[in-house]
């Protein structure tokens, strides 16, 4: 068990979401930032106190820090966190896990060659409140047998097609310099970026695991240049046979809704907001009263299940971000760390939920053929990393 001061350093100098969470943390020291860009490298320190910077990525693993945050575009995701592993380094990555299914083959090897390392994935949107309060009543039987559920990503991002990650208050799309989204974002057919809507519907379904993949998408309407449709529909098929459908769009000119999710069970529903006033809301069945009777309930009509710790909440943790998901989920990375504990959204978590996208695409550009998904916990082979079309 580690008592010392964990000592963390973060590659990604526009990806500091989990910073504010491991400074809510006793005895954790973000103590290096590295990244490419001088500039922003050292603005970025400057502004959070960080003591030592890195603009190579070897450098910062050779000190003396204890874990790595990978906070760099997905497509150099793998490799850093291999490195890190190496490295002797406990590693957070931000979603997605990988760009390629071979990728995701190699991440499963090296962490379960790592197995005194921990490797967790950042689904921050696991640990938002209200999706851990539903997870919750799903565990205490609330909805009884839940066999769907809905996730949605909706959120135009065109702009950040170009340029750096961040938005330039008036710029229009086509400003600046093309950035790395174009291509591994806007770039892709099927639903690029599935973690948000999925993991936290994986959740409520704990213990099942994805079977299959088919994707639909529109075609292209509002911004033809790019090769991401302007949604894609994914049908995930679980192995008991239940379904999760995830609704993908970057592209379409609309507000942002990215946590939009419902669920369906044998005893009641829920929903999350669509937006203009509306609320979570929660129905369940009552004994006796008919079906056109039905009528929702606000999600805080059930606050008694949120759990303890987030009834508990400091102002310190809620800032952290997402209504204190950040800090919750840094707290069980490093708790991971200092106990041997399984991290709580593991390697296979992160595999299963990035392939989702990368099936996505196969079976779109098949015309949304079914796609079966392999099963990283269990492969013990080459042949069992086989996808056949």
């Amino acid at each position: 068990m580690i008592s010392m001061t964990l000592r963390v350093g973060i590659v990604g100098a526009r990806g500091l979401s989990n910073l504010l969470g491991f400074r809510a943390i006793p005895d954790v020291e973000v103590a290096a930032l590295c990244d490419l860009h001088e500039g922003l490298l050292k603005e970025q320190a400057g502004k959070y106190g960080i003591p030592r910077t890195y603009r190579i990525y070897e450098d910062m693993l050779e000190s003396d820090i204890d874990a790595v945050v990978i906070s760099t575009p997905m497509q150099l995701h793998v490799q850093q966190t291999i490195q890190a592993l190496e490295a002797g380094k406990h590693v957070l990555c931000e979603v997605t896990a990988g760009v390629t299914m071979d990728e995701l083959w190699w991440l499963k090897e090296a962490v379960e060659k790592h197995r005194d390392l921990v490797y967790m994935f950042a689904e921050n949107y696991c640990y938002i409140p209200t999706n851990q309060q539903i997870a919750n009543m799903v565990r205490q039987g609330v909805f009884g047998d839940v066999y769907f559920g809905e996730g949605e990503y909706l959120h135009d991002t065109k702009y950040l097609a170009y340029g750096y990650n961040r938005r330039v208050p008036g710029e229009q799309p086509g400003a600046g310099k093309t950035s790395w989204r174009n291509y591994w974002q806007f770039g892709k057919r099927g639903t690029f970026y599935p973690t948000h809507s999925l993991g936290p519907v994986m959740q409520w379904f704990k213990g099942d695991r994805i079977k299959s993949v088919s994707t639909f998408g529109t075609g292209w309407h509002t911004a033809p240049e790019f090769r991401q449709e302007d949604t894609s529909v994914t049908i995930c098929q679980l192995e008991s046979g239940k379904l999760i459908k995830l609704r993908l769009d970057c592209v379409s000119n609309r507000p942002h809704n990215a946590a939009y999710y419902t669920l369906q069970g044998t005893k009641g529903c829920y929903e999350a907001p669509r937006g203009l006033g509306d609320g979570h809301k929660i129905y369940i069945k009552a004994e006796g009263r008919h079906s056109d009777e039905a009528e929702w309930r606000p999600l805080s009509d059930f606050d008694d299940y949120l759990p303890e710790r987030y009834k508990n909440v400091t102002e310190e943790q809620r800032q952290a971000g997402h209504w204190g998901g950040d800090y919750f989920i840094v707290q069980d990375f490093v708790d991971a760390i200092r106990t041997g504990a399984k991290p709580p959204i593991d390697v296979y978590d992160a595999c299963e939920w990035t392939a989702v996208a990368l099936l996505s695409e196969l079976s779109v550009t098949n015309g949304g053929r079914t796609m079966d998904m392999p099963d990283f916990r269990k492969a013990s082979g080459y042949k069992d990393q086989i996808v056949r079309l």
